[in-house]
């Protein structure tokens, strides 16, 4: 199931060494000074330039993947320790909440500082006329009612739920659209993730779907769509068509990485180790600039 191809195997085995040396030497669950913190940084930098210079094979060799796959369990605690720290962050789910893709966030949360501000599951197919009935008399609803205006619903939803603050949609529509709530509605989201475990929707719910995507990715903070490898339904095309970013291993340490660089800031795109990962396996070691921001 974990076939890390040419995404990860080719210099895994040259830094492992170095890596392991020098983990062991300050101590994992220790504290880990700055300097030694910059260093593993730099390391993974220099890692996946490489990677995006390697040619394209089907299949690593067993040791190449097996130092990848160490390579990663040593450096994963101390790459992502803090690195969220003080973060809020959405979770949205479509469908109803998975405990295992849960448990990987809530995991996720805690290895790197960040806290889950609000939470919310989302009842699909939508039925448009109880929707349109819920936001009857609704002032913050005008043009957003009917079929027609599904995908500007949804856009409006993703953005209120991102926004904080008043959330007159999200109040009219509870009873319509949540299966689950969690969290305060007030603060703003300094992220979100999105995890679609319901089967690929069509018409009307699908529309309100993209324009939700796009609503969440709207508000200058990441979006990342996350499933884990064996999803029965991927969304990672979905969540591209939409501008999300998405990690298709959120299961794994390198897909859990993955999420947490994004979440601080690292360039968008689709990464994992499925062939829909179209810009690899880990993206580009955010700027300070981006991560502090």
């Amino acid at each position: 199931m974990f076939d890390l191809r040419y995404h990860v195997a080719s210099l895994a085995a040259v830094f492992l060494a170095l890596i392991i040396g020098i983990l062991v030497g300050v101590g994992i669950s220790g504290p880990v000074d700055n300097q030694k913190t910059k260093f593993l940084e730099e390391q993974v930098a220099e890692y996946q330039r490489q990677l995006d210079q390697t040619s394209t094979r089907k299949n690593a060799d067993k040791r190449e993947q097996q130092a990848a796959l160490d390579y990663i369990d040593e450096t994963y605690p101390v790459l992502v320790k803090n690195r969220l720290r003080g973060k809020r962050v959405a979770v949205v789910f479509v469908g109803l909440i998975d405990g295992g893709v849960r448990a990987e966030i809530n995991r996720l949360f805690l290895d790197s500082g960040a806290q889950q501000l609000r939470l919310r599951a989302l009842k699909v197919p939508i039925d448009v006329r109880q929707l349109d009935s819920s936001l009857r008399g609704q002032p913050a609803a005008a043009g957003l009612r009917g079929r027609k205006n599904v995908e500007e619903l949804g856009r409006a939803l993703g953005q209120e739920l991102m926004l904080g603050g008043d959330t007159p949609l999200w109040d009219s529509l509870s009873d319509a659209l949540v299966n689950d709530r969690e969290g305060t509605k007030k603060a703003p989201a300094d992220g979100v993730l999105v995890v679609r475990t319901a089967e690929p929707q069509r018409g009307a719910t699908s529309r309100f779907l993209l324009g939700l995507y796009a609503g969440l990715g709207s508000v200058a903070v990441p979006a990342v769509g996350i499933e884990q490898t064996d999803a029965p339904y991927s969304a990672t095309r979905a969540f591209a068509q939409a501008g999300l970013s998405s990690v298709d291993d959120v299961e794994t340490r390198i897909g859990r990485l993955a999420t947490v660089l994004l979440l601080a800031g690292a360039p968008s795109g689709q990464y994992g180790m499925k062939k829909s990962a179209e810009d690899g396996a880990l993206p580009a070691w955010p700027t300070p600039a981006a991560a502090g921001g």
